[in-house]
């Protein structure tokens, strides 16, 4: 057995991060070279999304944004949830006894998500097409 300083232990870190440093510093320098670099008055006007600014930048969203995004994050955070599940579910036996324990836990942490579901859907808030203003 080699007996080594246990600093080498980080050896794969520290070259996987030089590697995507490098990787960073190449593609940007390679952009750089390749790229065209000719200014122009129409390059310097400010846009948004190749379109003619029109109005002011600060304006107002509908509650409805807001809510959309905040669902979106919370079934995104519940579907992870269901992850470490999945990767334990054969060793389920020997950490709660059953298997069928830990299935029906999952099956009601879903149907908790399938009625938070029903009630975003039928209170309107995922239809666009009726949008009513602010909730």
């Amino acid at each position: 057995m080699h007996s080594y300083p246990y600093i080498w232990n980080y050896l794969p870190l520290v070259l996987q991060v030089l590697v995507a440093l490098g990787l960073a510093v190449g593609m940007v320098g390679a952009s750089f070279f390749v790229g065209k670099h000719k200014n122009s008055r129409t390059k310097a006007q400010a846009y948004e999304c190749g379109m003619d600014a029109i109005g002011d930048a600060r304006g107002r969203f509908t509650v409805r944004f807001y809510m959309v995004a905040m669902l979106f994050i919370l079934f995104d955070v519940e579907a992870v949830f269901m992850l470490p599940w999945a990767v334990i579910f054969r060793r389920l036996p020997a950490i709660t006894g059953s298997r069928m324990f830990g299935f029906y836990e999952m099956l009601v942490y879903l149907g908790f998500v399938a009625v938070g579901l029903f009630y975003v859907w039928k209170k309107g808030i995922l239809d666009w097409a009726n949008d009513k203003g602010d909730l």
